[in-house]
């Protein structure tokens, strides 16, 4: 069997000389050594293969030449540098370490100007953007500590957990930039869509650092006088937590159900519903730092991108809280867009289990999320009052069900602390009856449970925010959050191409005379033979 290869001139034999010495130390070592087993075949590989691609990676660079410019050097302030000297800086990669020599361009008084660091798009940061990458995506889902285990094992580079934090913080810089832009760009195709354009909007804790805790948190805080010495008391607040704002925009084909349907679907033992619609295009996000208005106000942006004109249905899944609430109306005023809220029904079933219990005897938590409750003649009793209450209110008779339950707690004879969960029920219904129309909403085919927002705060905050002891800063906390977003929302290859350009952007062109970045000279190469290509056997 035969094949052509390029034969090297003298100057670029020599960049890969170390290269080509690695190449054949390995296949004399695979040649001479005796019998290995896969895993000890992958494990040499890994660690002198690595060698042999950093070889590469250095050779390609002193191939290259240091990037010496012809044309003048003129800073951002118009100033010429005039002054040469080589200067060397090391660069560390997903392989090892390497060299850079490169031309810098300097004068009395002024900040050295290196072209080639410019065409080579290199970091101020020692750490190449490959590496970043990796340390980033790593960072979105382990804790600081096993991300620098998780480097170390794929690359063989040790970077310092401070070092780590600082590279989230810095790969997640670009996020409210990169979401703007795509904002200002042409707004999708509203066609390709659903009909349905669904907004939601919720709130988790993370664990702070006492110092980056809101003022009034932290006060309580410091307040907080402990009633045991080693945990915290039943109801009992930490006072260690900083809200978090999680918001999802989406949008959705209509699935028109009937109220008895969904009865059936929540019930203990149900028929299997129909196929039901995915949400599509889903971003989700989350911040610690930005006031819920403003998240809520990127949702309405987000949302106003992908239907301009307004053609879609919008609709804004909550679960009560009277901020959010305030604030959702405010954004759809200013927006000038009809928005239908949407209570959470699984919200509504909790309050109706609660009362359940106090009808019917006191059963726990049974039916949280569901119908189905505990075993027993109470727990049948009090599955069947939830049945038929859930049917009403499904039907939009949540008004008559908050009557109803009242007058049979007055016809009962049921003290006040007995009937308080009855009340507590009848008055969340009548306080956000208007937004309990899912007779409506189930004809129209509208979601009427928060189910996206809930795994959303689950996956971005709970998972990653509170592991067992975790405490955070809050630039640390934000950027996770923010690759965290990236990732869930499949935004994150498409956010990292523009983080590249943004970084050229102000680490290089920001420092030339109109973001003009003269280029070098290509590298000098020595007259090569008649023919460069050889036969090899």
């Amino acid at each position: 069997m035969t094949a052509c290869a390029v034969a090297l001139d003298p100057v670029q034999a020599d960049a890969y000389a170390p290269a080509l010495e690695q190449f054949n130390s390995i296949i004399s070592h695979l040649r001479s050594t005796g019998s290995m087993t896969h895993s000890e075949l992958e494990q040499f590989l890994n660690v002198d293969g690595r060698e042999m691609l950093r070889r590469i990676f250095q050779g390609y660079l002193d191939e290259r030449g240091p990037g010496a410019v012809a044309e003048p050097v003129v800073d951002a302030d118009e100033q010429k540098h005039t002054h040469q000297r080589l200067h060397s800086r090391s660069l560390t990669t997903i392989f090892g370490e390497v060299d850079v020599n490169r031309q810098g361009y300097g004068g009395r008084g002024l900040e050295s100007l290196h072209p080639l660091d410019a065409e080579l798009n290199l970091p101020p940061e020692s750490y190449s953007h490959t590496l970043q990458r990796q340390i980033a995506c790593a960072t979105a889902k382990e804790s600081f500590d096993e991300v620098v285990i998780s480097i170390r094992d794929q690359t063989g580079v040790t970077v310092p957990k401070r070092q780590v934090e600082e590279a989230a913080r810095r790969a997640s810089r670009d996020f409210e930039l990169f979401y703007a832009q795509q904002r200002s760009a042409n707004a999708r195709e509203v066609n390709k869509t659903g009909p349905i354009l669904a907004i939601t909007v919720d709130g988790k804790g993370v664990p702070m650092r006492k110092a980056d805790l809101r003022e009034a948190t932290r006060k309580a805080a410091e307040e907080r006088k402990p009633r045991l010495q080693h945990r915290r008391s039943p109801g009992e607040k930490s006072k260690t937590k900083r809200m978090s704002t999680v918001a999802a925009v989406y949008t959705i084909e209509p699935f028109v159900r009937t109220p008895e349907q969904i009865v059936r679907e929540l019930a203990p033992v149900h028929e299997a519903p129909p196929p039901r619609p995915q949400p599509e295009d889903k971003r989700v996000w989350a911040s610690v730092k930005h006031p819920p208005e403003k998240i809520i106000n990127q949702a309405f942006e987000e949302a106003e991108r992908r239907d301009p004109k307004h053609t879609k249905e919008w609709i804004a899944l909550v679960d009560g809280n009277e901020t959010q609430l305030d604030f959702l109306r405010l954004a759809a005023k200013d927006y000038g867009v009809e928005l239908v809220i949407i209570l959470d029904l699984i919200h509504v079933l909790e309050y109706l289990w609660k009362a359940a219990w106090a009808f019917h005897g006191i059963g726990g938590i049974g039916g949280i999320g569901g119908i189905g409750g505990v075993g027993g003649v109470g727990g049948a009793e009090a599955e069947s009052w939830v049945t038929q209450r859930l049917a009403e209110i499904l039907r939009g008779r949540s008004s008559l069900v908050a009557a109803g339950m009242r007058r049979s707690a007055t016809l009962r004879g049921l003290s006040d602390s007995e009937r308080a969960p009855i009340d507590d029920c009848a008055d969340y219904l009548l306080k956000y009856r208007e937004f309990l129309h899912y007779d409506r909403y189930l004809a129209k085919g509208y979601p009427i449970a928060t189910g996206v927002i809930e795994g959303a705060c689950r996956y971005l905050v709970k998972d990653r925010m509170e592991k067992t002891g975790a405490r955070w800063g809050l630039e640390g906390a934000e950027a996770v959050l923010r690759l965290r977003s990236l990732r869930a929302s499949g935004d994150f290859d498409e956010y990292w191409d523009f983080h590249l350009q943004q970084e050229y952007k102000r680490n290089h062109e920001a420092r030339y005379e109109k973001g003009q970045v003269p280029l070098p000279n290509p590298a000098p190469k020595s007259k090569a033979k008649a023919s460069r290509l050889r036969l090899v056997k």
